[in-house]
C-alpha cells in the first residue's frame, strides 16, 4: 500500500518526530484480534517510527508493543467477577489516564474490545484532546443498548469486525467502519482435519493413527473462573459421551489457553482418570486451531472461540456457566434469544446452546452424539458457515491499520495549521 503524499507527510516527514499509538487489549481474545494490526502497521512506509505501547498480551508484544501494565488485570469476565477485581481495575485505569494525559500522551487512542474499561479511558482522553478509535464493537445489539449514548462521547470512529453494526452507529451519528473478523482470514476456507490429527500427534509424541477414529475437541474457556464453573460439567459430559459411544474409538483433545491453566485441568484430569483410566484424554498446550480443525464435533465455552470453531466449519455444542447473581442481572438486560457468535451471525439457532442449569453432563452428551449420528446436517451447518467465512474476510488488520494512519495524520495536520 503507498500512501498519499500529504498523508505521508503529516505522518513522517517532520524532522525527530515520532508518532505514538497507545492502544489497549483486555483479554487475550483481544491480544488475537490487534497483533495483526500492529503487523500491519509495518507494511505502512516509515511506520518503524511509530512508537506502540499500552496493555496487550504476548502477540501483541512480539509485534512490537511495549506493555506497560499486566493485562491479566483486566481479564475478568461477569458482574461478580469484575467486582472482585474492581479496585486493582480502577487503579490501573486512572495511572494509564494520567499517563496517557501527560507524558505518555499519545497521537491517537487504540482500544480493542474490553468496553467497560476502555470506554472510560476513552472518554477521558477524548476530552483533552486525543483521539479515540474503537475496535470491536461492545454487543449493543445483543443487550445494554443505553451504551451508544456513552459510545457517542467517548469514541471519534467505531471499527466493526461485524457487517450489520455500521448501520447501528451511523444511525447514532457516530462514524463507524466494517473491517471484517481477522480470524476470517486468518483461518483457511478448507480445513483439513487428517493433517491436523497428524499435527496434534507430533506435538504429542503419539504414534501415527494415535488419533484415528472420533475426535472431539473440548474447549472450556481461558479464565480460571471458567475452569471452575464450566470444566468440570465438560469432563463429566466426557465421561457420559464415552459410555454412550463405547463401542468406537473416541478421542478428547483439550487445548490450555494459558499455562496458568494447566494445573486446575490436570487436576479436573487426574481425578476422571482415576475413576475412568480407559478414557483417551489429551491435555495440550495452546494449539486451539489445529484441535478445532482436526475434531469431528467440538463442546465449547461462548467467547471468541465459538466463532473460530465456525470457521473452521465444525458442528458444535455451546455452553457457559456463571455465578448466579451474574446470570440475574445478563438475564434482564438482553435482548437476543442466544449468545454463541454462529447464533448470532446467522440470526438462528443453528448450533445449539446449553447455559447456566440445562448444562448438565446427560444434556451435553445428548447434543453432541446429535451432530455425530447426523452428517447431513453436519453438511449443512458447513455449507452455512462457508458462506458466513466469506462475508467475514478482509484484510482486517490492514483496515484498522489504515484508520490508526489517517487519525494519526489528522492529528498532525491539526497541530500544523
Amino acid at each position: 500500500m503507498t500512501l498519499l503524499p500529504p498523508l505521508r507527510a503529516a505522518l513522517f516527514d517532520r524532522e525527530g518526530l515520532v508518532s505514538k499509538l497507545a492502544c489497549v487489549a483486555g483479554e487475550p481474545s483481544g491480544d488475537l484480534l490487534a497483533a495483526p494490526v500492529l503487523s500491519a502497521l509495518k507494511q505502512i512506509p516509515d511506520t518503524s517510527n511509530l512508537e506502540v505501547y499500552g496493555i496487550g498480551g504476548p502477540r501483541m508484544q512480539a509485534e512490537g508493543l511495549r506493555s506497560d501494565w499486566p493485562m491479566e488485570t483486566l481479564s475478568v469476565r461477569g458482574y461478580v467477577e469484575a467486582i472482585k477485581q474492581l479496585p486493582a481495575i480502577l487503579k490501573l485505569r486512572k495511572e494509564l489516564i494520567a499517563n496517557l494525559s501527560g507524558e505518555g500522551r499519545p497521537d491517537v487512542y487504540l482500544g480493542i474490545d474490553a468496553p467497560d474499561f476502555n470506554l472510560g479511558v476513552e472518554l477521558a482522553l477524548r476530552k483533552v484532546g486525543i483521539p479515540t478509535l474503537h475496535f470491536v464493537s461492545p454487543s449493543i445489539w445483543a443487550w445494554r443498548a443505553g451504551r451508544i449514548t456513552k459510545i457517542k462521547q467517548a469514541v471519534e470512529r467505531m471499527l466493526c469486525i461485524f457487517p450489520f453494526e455500521t448501520e447501528i452507529y451511523e444511525r447514532a451519528g457516530i462514524s463507524a467502519t466494517y473491517v471484517g473478523h481477522p480470524l476470517a482470514s486468518e483461518i483457511p476456507l478448507e480445513p483439513n482435519p487428517a493433517s491436523a490429527k497428524q499435527r496434534i500427534e507430533e506435538i504429542l509424541n503419539l504414534p501415527s493413527n494415535t488419533l484415528s477414529g472420533v475426535l472431539i475437541s473440548v474447549l472450556p474457556g481461558s479464565r480460571g473462573s471458567e475452569i471452575e464453573l464450566i470444566a468440570p460439567v465438560f469432563f463429566e459430559a466426557i465421561v457420559e459421551l464415552a459410555k454412550r459411544m463405547s463401542a468406537q474409538p473416541l478421542h478428547f483433545v483439550i487445548p490450555v489457553a494459558t499455562p496458568r491453566l494447566r494445573e486446575p485441568l490436570e487436576a479436573l484430569l487426574k481425578n476422571m482418570l482415576d475413576n475412568n483410566p480407559d478414557l483417551h484424554i489429551h491435555l495440550i498446550d495452546g494449539e486451539a486451531d489445529v484441535v478445532l480443525e482436526a475434531a469431528d464435533v467440538v463442546l465449547i465455552a461462548s467467547g471468541t472461540a465459538t466463532l473460530q470453531a465456525a470457521l473452521w466449519k465444525k458442528p458444535m455444542v455451546i455452553s457457559y456457566k456463571v455465578p448466579w447473581l451474574t446470570a440475574q442481572i445478563m438475564k434482564r438486560q438482553g435482548y437476543l434469544p442466544y449468545v454463541g457468535l454462529p447464533n448470532i451471525l446467522c440470526g438462528e439457532f443453528v448450533v445449539p446452546e446449553l447455559l447456566q442449569d440445562d448444562a448438565t453432563p446427560n444434556k451435553l452428551a445428548d447434543a453432541l452424539l446429535a451432530w455425530l449420528n447426523n452428517p447431513s446436517k453436519v453438511a449443512q451447518l458447513k455449507t452455512r458457515f462457508a458462506a458466513m467465512h466469506e462475508t467475514l474476510r478482509r484484510p482486517t488488520g490492514l483496515l484498522v491499520a489504515q484508520a490508526v494512519a489517517q487519525t494519526i495524520a489528522a492529528t498532525k495536520h491539526r497541530t500544523t495549521v
